[in-house]
């Protein structure tokens, strides 16, 4: 007899989204890695904003076919205004109208190591040598109105020094200060030998072209490319699913 795989909760991708068709592609990229580390798992993509679907039109979708649990993981770099609000507004909107869908929330993607290590790869793929003592590295974020995610950026830096670099300051794209641009000659002018930008976005657009436009034209030696689908980052994805999972965390209101 012939018995059908087990199959696990799905996986409900909610990614930022952008108007840039770039983003979609390389967040579908990147699910495509996960897909293929837990083919047990059905993964499926959402979008936040201008990219359909949305979250609530993918839960509704698995609510009518009678699916009882679903995991939701945020694509997202750290926990800010998206994790913090619009997804929990999500959430408890799909709740109400699909009470017997049991719902888990996965921790958003960083920070954590594998992050670090997929930013040294996109780094070393732009030629920088990992860790050289006369590199000083600029860590660009998006930038939060959430002071929390913003100093979750600082704090990477300061860890991340740790690897050897001349130094390792963070910067931001937008709503917080310094700008990658100042970070690049404000290291040029303290002494730094040689200044590379590190570009902590998960999918190219808007502001991952505009930091690297900016960060060259300030002197930066190299620009590394958005972390996209580094196999640490689908190891990342994969691993915040399993532990949505295990945390036995069946949410039923926010």
């Amino acid at each position: 007899m012939r018995h059908s795989p087990v199959t696990s909760p799905p996986m409900v991708a909610v990614a930022h989204g952008s108007k840039d068709p770039r983003a979609a592609a390389t967040v579908e990229e990147l699910l495509s890695a996960v897909r293929a580390r837990r083919p047990d798992v059905p993964v499926l993509t959402s979008f936040l904003d201008h990219a359909p679907p949305t979250p609530g039109r993918v839960l509704d979708g698995l609510a009518s076919r009678g699916t009882s649990d679903a995991v939701v993981l945020p694509l997202l770099l750290t926990a800010a205004y998206h994790s913090k609000s619009d997804i929990p507004g999500v959430l408890a909107r799909v709740r109400r109208r699909h009470p017997l869908l049991g719902l888990r929330t996965a921790a958003t993607l960083g920070p954590h190591p594998l992050l670090t290590a997929a930013l040294e790869r996109r780094l070393a793929e732009a030629g920088v040598e990992i860790g050289d003592p006369g590199t000083a590295v600029v860590l660009v974020s998006a930038g939060s109105s959430d002071a929390s995610a913003n100093a979750t950026i600082g704090r990477m830096a300061r860890e991340w020094r740790a690897r050897g670099w001349y130094r390792v300051v963070p910067a931001y794209a937008s709503a917080a200060r310094p700008d990658p641009a100042t970070a690049v000659r404000e290291l040029y002018g303290a002494g730094a030998p040689r200044v590379v930008v590190a570009s902590y976005f998960l999918a190219p657009g808007h502001f991952a072209d505009k930091v690297r436009a900016e960060s060259l034209e300030a002197g930066a030696a190299a620009v590394s490319d958005v972390l996209g689908a580094a196999p640490e980052v689908a190891d990342l994805v994969a691993l915040r699913y399993a532990e949505a999972l295990t945390a036995g965390d069946r949410a039923t209101a926010v």
